[in-house]
């Protein structure tokens, strides 16, 4: 059973791995550097990552190495969508009303 996509972007902190992924794989210590927690706190995040489908790993040696796999993000962009037509037509009001608003000055 995969994880919660939604869950796992819900922490800022996944997503700052998720953007630091984005760069291409990177072994846990590198993710690591930027952020002020353990490595096992940080080994946590991408285990949710991992169950999610969202992060990939291998082994090389010693090391684990992690991936973004960006393809179940498709369910959150599928989500948003349904808002956009939303979001246009408020933005399309608050033009209209401005345009009215510049020629009555």
């Amino acid at each position: 059973m995969r994880g919660d996509i939604f869950q796992a972007i819900a922490d800022p902190t996944r997503r700052a791995i998720l953007d630091r992924l984005r760069d291409g794989e990177q072994p846990v210590k590198q993710l690591a550097e930027p952020f002020a927690m353990s490595l096992p706190a940080i080994s946590q995040h991408l285990q949710i990552l991992c169950e999610a489908g969202l992060v990939t790993q291998r082994r090389l040696g010693r090391q684990r190495i992690y991936q973004l796999n960006p393809e179940p993000l498709q369910q959150v962009k599928n989500w948003v969508s349904h808002y956009e037509q939303f979001w246009q037509a408020k933005l399309d009001n608050l033009g209209e009303y401005l345009e009215e608003s510049c020629s009555e000055s």
